[in-house]
């Protein structure tokens, strides 16, 4: 639940960015909007992209059209629109992965996020979950952590792949609890979750719109969310803050950018429609039956998150030991 505070923030953005929507709209957008999306379309990211896309084309009255362009890290679709014009008609909706792990996965990329992209917007984020096999004798995350210890290199924690967030949600636990388990990563996540049911792996710090479903059916079981508060649609599962872990706070956050150098009064109008459509009750609630949490905000607050994550992400890669490509 949103709290007073983020409400009245965002009316004081919507409120400032009312004037710029109107004024943008008398020249933008005049033609089809780009949204490229460096996913495919089976993705967590596709099913936010096209809410994005749908909201947006009504609130501005224009065609937002998704180009998918699949690439494990984002880097083809981030790289094509650094090159592209920045008149507003292409746009990035991108995530965490590509904007600030990526960099620290990477000793030379084509690009630099925060030099060759212009905030828009952040728009939800998506936390990591730690479900566990349902057949595994623990029921709260202080049980999980003491049964780690006591079998040291002896559990398995699947992920979506090396350097995902599955994976660095893992990391980044060993690191703040002081134990051991073995990585397995799969191509799949759909294959990481079915072992992890039939047992062949024994956890996941996985995404919280792919643990729903199983967690309600009895499937596996749901120790911890790694966010701030918990979610809609797992209230009975608490946060790792409210289990002692107050820093294990991860997950996948979804943004709009354009190429550097598009017209202020174009990002402006943009950021409105985001915030506005983050503030409709029934945006509000496909969210919450998706596991996201909507964020919204300034395009400043989007640089903040992103210079704060860069270093997060850089610090677990380089202590984990995490190749670097």
């Amino acid at each position: 639940m949103k709290t007073v505070r983020q409400f009245i923030g965002r009316l004081f953005v919507a409120l400032l960015m009312a004037p710029a929507l109107a004024c943008a709209q008398n020249v933008w957008p005049r033609d089809t909007v780009k949204m490229i999306v460096p996913a495919s379309k089976t993705a967590v990211s596709d099913t936010l992209a096209r809410l994005v896309a749908e909201e947006l084309s009504a609130r501005l009255n224009t065609p937002f059209e998704l180009v998918h362009m699949p690439d494990p890290h984002g880097i083809v679709g981030t790289e094509r629109v650094v090159k592209a014009e920045p008149d507003g008609y292409t746009l990035l909706f991108s995530w965490a992965g590509s904007l600030v792990v990526s960099p620290s996965l990477f000793s030379a990329l084509p690009f630099d996020p925060e030099e060759n992209l212009d905030a828009i917007g952040l728009i939800a984020e998506v936390p990591n979950v730690l479900v566990v096999n349902r057949k595994l004798p623990v029921n709260t995350l202080t049980e999980f952590t003491r049964y780690v210890h006591t079998h040291p290199g002896a559990v398995n924690f699947g992920s979506n792949g090396n350097g995902k967030a599955t994976h660095l949600a893992g990391q980044m636990y060993m690191l703040a609890t002081d134990t051991n388990m073995v990585h397995v990563s799969y191509s799949s996540p759909e294959m990481a979750m079915s072992n992890l049911v039939s047992g062949q792996i024994q956890s996941m710090f996985q995404l919280s719109t792919r643990v729903i479903k199983p967690v309600a059916e009895g499937q596996i079981k749901a120790l911890g969310v790694m966010a701030r508060q918990r979610l809609a649609a797992l209230p009975d599962v608490p946060t790792m803050a409210e289990q002692g872990y107050p820093s294990l706070v991860s997950g996948v956050w979804f943004a709009l950018s354009a190429p550097q150098g598009t017209p202020g009064p174009v990002v402006r109008a943009l950021n409105a429609a985001i915030n506005a459509m983050l503030d409709d009750p029934r945006v509000q609630a496909r969210l919450d039956a998706l596991g996201a949490v909507g964020l919204g905000g300034s395009p400043n607050d989007m640089d903040t998150r992103m210079a704060r994550e860069l270093e997060k992400w850089r610090r677990i890669v380089i202590t984990t030991d995490i190749p670097i490509h």
